[in-house]
């Protein structure tokens, strides 16, 4: 499996322990106001989908809709991940700019 450089960047950001992954964290992350970043896997239901846009929506955290649940934790080293949040800003801006 080819992983693209935001898939990579996800892995850095991970390793530098600047990532919450899992609906609960990813979720804690948005409203006490650590994420940056939300990164939903494009494979995972369309109700974790609506919930993570609405709340991101409500509290202006970017959100992208990104890759497959298995590419997102095989990045992290991890098994499957439908959801995550990246807690750094500067990590965040570069993730994005890879993935647009």
């Amino acid at each position: 499996m080819q992983m693209d450089n935001s898939l990579r960047m996800l892995g850095i950001a991970t390793k530098a322990g600047k990532v919450s992954s899992g609906e609960f964290m990813t979720e804690n992350a948005v409203k006490s106001g650590t994420a940056a970043l939300v990164i939903i896997a494009g494979d995972a239901s369309d109700n974790t989908k609506k919930k993570f846009r609405n709340m991101c929506e409500y509290y202006e955290v970017p959100i992208r809709i990104y890759s497959t649940k298995d590419e997102l934790g095989h990045s992290m080293g991890k098994e499957f991940r439908a959801s995550l949040a990246v807690n750094d800003e500067g990590l965040a801006q570069a993730i994005m700019k890879k993935m647009d």
